[in-house]
């Protein structure tokens, strides 16, 4: 059986307006199957979100091949949907309207089952008291449950998601997360998510894939078996934290596995 989504030998190199090329990712190779939940963590500027790009048809790859539904990914689709860091509401429209606002852009008609529709996501979102609201009416917190409801609208097969909740504070983010794997649990997708957050990672994820350092290639490819639906306790649960542990370190730790603990004077400058 076909893998859903595939990067088959990916390397992808920028050419700066002077000419200089940067290397992004090198010999990338990794599979998702339907429905499953892949986070994405690494170093800062290993490439997590040219992955993105890749996958949503926004760039081709310089090598290799990206596929999904057993298809080389050539330009962006209305089956790949796309949840970003800020949810870019236009400040002028509704909530609901908002929300239906990728099918008026596309189609210029919106019909009464799509306004149906969209009611339906709001409310699995657990805002739909606000659907005559503004954006600046809500928190970020709110603002962002309307790009996922947003983003579900056209009813992608896959939802690419870079680090959605990284402009939220500790406590809103945490409860994001719980909120998103319930989403997930009652409308299954295939999900590429990337993030900073180890911890997040593991909460979230069937896989987490651990990048290098630029250019960037898979490290690891991470198992994460905890049952769910996850919850406070799995965060406290000493495998939790053999996970997360085992991820930092690729991250926090030379990749040549030289040393194997760093020192206290490394810990230090990681944590400032």
């Amino acid at each position: 059986m076909a893998a859903f989504v595939e990067f088959k030998d990916v390397s992808h190199t920028y050419v700066t307006d002077q000419g200089k090329q940067v290397p992004a990712l090198k010999n990338v190779n990794f599979s998702i199957e339907k429905n499953q939940f892949i986070a994405v963590v690494g170093p800062s500027g290993c490439g997590k979100s040219t992955l993105l790009r890749l996958l949503s048809g926004l760039i081709p790859a310089s090598e290799g091949d990206v596929s999904a539904f057993g298809h080389q990914i050539t330009e962006p689709r209305d089956d790949i949907g796309i949840v970003f860091q800020k949810p870019t509401l236009l400040p002028w429209l509704s909530i609901l309207d908002n929300v239906l606002f990728p099918l008026k852009h596309k189609f210029n008609f919106v019909g009464d089952k799509d306004r149906k529709r969209a009611e339906e996501l709001i409310k699995m979102v657990g805002l739909q008291d606000f659907l005559s609201q503004r954006p600046d009416e809500l928190s970020g917190g709110m603002q962002q449950r309307i790009g996922i409801a947003r983003a579900l609208l056209l009813d992608p097969d896959i939802l690419i998601m870079d680090e959605p909740f990284s402009a939220l504070d500790a406590l809103t983010r945490e409860e994001m997360g719980f909120e998103l794997q319930r989403i997930w649990q009652e409308k299954p997708k295939t999900v590429l998510f990337i993030t900073h957050s180890i911890s997040e990672a593991v909460l979230l994820a069937d896989k987490v894939l651990v990048m290098s350092e630029r250019p960037g290639t898979i490290a690891e490819e991470m198992n994460i078996e905890l049952p769910r639906p996850r919850n406070i306790d799995t965060i406290q649960h000493p495998v939790f934290a053999d996970y997360t542990a085992r991820i930092r370190k690729y991250i926090y730790k030379p990749q040549s596995n030289a040393v194997e603990k760093p020192s206290a004077k490394t810990v230090l400058k990681t944590v400032a």
